[in-house]
Parts: structure tokens; sequence; C-alpha cells
């Protein structure tokens, strides 16, 4: 007797826009073998590497990787999101995928309204570290999203790291300014390190060396132990010791209000630039 296959059907997914972001992602789904995947990217060049290097099925036209697809992934620039959107209207109607945007500033009810309304769609807020699998995302879903279309989704955006779900869509510029942003506060920071350790004599590429793995063991650590920053802080700075000393420094400074006023500088601007796409 024959037993009947219950496992899922495996996901078409279909990537508008080849750039970068996207090509994370894809490479990511790829390794796994759970998805059948398309993508449309006009330039010639990204498209042949795309199909060269995961073996995806790869078009020119968005309609023609999105025509039969379970989720349509809209990986472009804002600023085409619109027109990208409009051209998929007729296919998003007919099919009704579940959309994923990752383009910055733009919200659900704009897509939806391109897409001619009542689709299921997670917006998506991925930060550049997902192009080596160490991203930070993330997601909000529309009250169309069904349960087993949040697990497709976080999925897909767990391909390159790790992704958190996000209940108040307002809230979204805010993880703009935190993650999306964050990578270049970062970067920010160990520029400054450098600079300071060579001003105290230490050669530049030590000082870069140093700095960079610092930094990227702290990380670990914080990822690892499970334990909060401030616990970690506090065990690093002994007493009237040199971490102390620096400690003391950066609070005369007030860092923890400069970097409340830079991520609320972000977040103003990610509102105000989700502004300028309204009709």
């Amino acid at each position: 007797m024959l037993i009947a296959d219950r496992s899922p059907p495996i996901a078409r997914i279909a990537f508008i826009g080849g750039g970068n972001m996207a090509r994370s992602l894809i490479g990511g789904l790829a390794r796994a073998r759970g998805a059948q995947i398309a993508v449309a990217e006009p330039n010639v060049e990204l498209r042949s590497a795309l199909a060269h290097d995961f073996g995806v099925a790869a078009h020119a036209q968005g309609v023609d990787a999105a025509r039969d697809a379970d989720v349509i992934v809209l990986a472009v620039k804002p600023q085409v999101m619109r027109l990208v959107c409009e051209s998929l209207r007729e296919c998003a109607q007919a099919t009704q995928p579940l959309t994923v945007s990752i383009a910055a500033g733009i919200r659900i009810a704009q897509i939806d309204r391109w897409l001619g309304g009542a689709q299921a769609i997670v917006r998506a807020m991925p930060n550049t570290p997902a192009l080596i699998g160490a991203g930070a995302t993330g997601l909000h879903a529309n009250a169309r999203v069904s349960p087993a279309q949040r697990e497709l989704a976080q999925s897909i955006l767990g391909a390159a790291g790790t992704s958190e779900w996000i209940a108040d869509e307002a809230l979204m510029d805010t993880v703009t300014a935190l993650s999306g942003s964050g990578p270049a506060y970062f970067f920010l920071l160990v520029e400054a390190l450098e600079e300071a350790a060579v001003a105290q004599g230490l050669p530049r590429e030590t000082a870069r060396a140093l700095a960079i793995q610092t930094c990227l063991g702290a990380g670990r650590m914080l990822r690892e132990s499970g334990e909060a920053p401030a616990t970690l802080r506090q065990r690093v700075t002994s007493p009237n010791g040199t971490t102390q000393a620096a400690i003391e420094s950066f609070e005369t400074s007030d860092l923890r209000a400069i970097v409340a006023r830079a991520v609320a500088a972000a977040t103003k601007r990610g509102q105000e630039l989700s502004a300028q796409f309204d009709d």
C-alpha cells in the first residue's frame, strides 16, 4: 500500500531585483535546498551571475519570475518600488502570493495599494551583515499573512541571520535606525578606536587588527553568554582600573545621550522618507 507524502510542498520564491541583499538571501536559500527560486534582474551581468552561481531561473522581467510564485520578494530600491509593484499587480491579484519587501521606508499599506489591494505582505528590514550570513532583520506582517506564511517569511530572512517580529509597523523606523543603520555606527566606533590608538603610538595595522578582534570577541561574548551587556561591562570594569577611567570619560561626554540622539535622528529620517512615497 502506498503511503501519501504529507511533507509540505517546496516553496516557489521569486526575487524581484538581484542586488547584493537579494544575492545573500538567494545564496542562503540555495544552500538549504528548500525552495524553487527565480529572480528578475534587468542587469545582464548580475542576472547571468545569479543563474551561474546558484542555478536559479533568471529573467529580465519581474512578471516572468513572479508568475507562478508562492512568495514574491521585492528587493528593489524604494524609488522604483511603486513602478515595480504596479507591473506585478495583475499577477498578484491572480495568484495572491505572499509578498515580502526588503525596501527601506516603504510601508505595507503603500505596497498593498500599488499591488491592487487585499495582499498578504511582510515588511522586512535586513542589514548589510546579511551578506555574510550574520544579518539582523526586523519583520512586520499585515493581518492577511497566515501563520504558515509568517514561518515561510522568517525562513527566507533567516537564511541570512537573525530575525525578530515587530508587532507595530510604526516601530520599523526604529528597527531601521537600530539594526539597519547600526553597522555604520559600529564601523565608526572601530574607526575611532583605531585613530585613538594610533594617536597613542601604536602602528595603524596593529591598532586596526586589535580593534576589529576586540569588537568581534565582545560581540561573540554577548551572543554566546546570553547575559546582559551591562553585566559583561561590569565584569571588565575593575574599581579604579583602566576600564573605569575610560568608562568615566564616556559618561562625562554623555555617550548614552549621544547614541539616543543619533537613533532618534535616524528614526525621524526614516519617517520622512516613508512620507515621500505617499500619494
